[in-house]
């Protein structure tokens, strides 16, 4: 019986093959981001225990961290109760604070509704022109 196969069966695959995956800090228990995987990301994200996701706008594997170095370790692989939800608790890595943002900063999750208006609330930790410079 191959349990590699059987492991990602399990998983509930949208109509595109991809799943939703949170990243969370294992650390602090913050929400980093949101990306998508398909198969072939979630086997090698649990082969290298290292976040790799499905890139749907380049239509690619995605290695968390192959242009900006900032890599994200994998300590535990969740996913919900219905299957179709993967949930990665990492160790952000390549800058100290973490930065998993393209943006620059340590969460995706960095607007907060307010008054009607979404307002950036944390800082940029570094300028995305320097993480990404050719």
């Amino acid at each position: 019986m191959n349990t590699t196969a059987s492991w990602l069966d399990a998983v509930r695959w949208d109509d595109k093959g991809l799943v939703p995956v949170i990243a969370q800090e294992d650390g602090s228990g913050d929400v980093l981001m949101f990306a998508w995987m398909n198969r072939e990301a979630l086997q090698k994200t649990a082969e290298l225990r290292r976040a790799v996701y499905f890139s749907r706008t380049r239509n690619k594997l995605w290695f968390k961290g192959e242009e900006s170095g900032h890599v994200q370790a994998v300590h535990e692989i969740r996913f919900d109760c219905d299957n179709d939800v993967i949930l990665l608790r990492v160790t952000q890595r390549g800058h100290s604070p973490g930065i998993a943002c393209h943006t620059g900063r340590h969460s995706c999750f960095f607007s907060v509704l307010r008054d009607g208006r979404w307002q950036a609330v944390d800082p940029v930790l570094k300028d995305p022109a320097t993480i990404y410079a050719p």
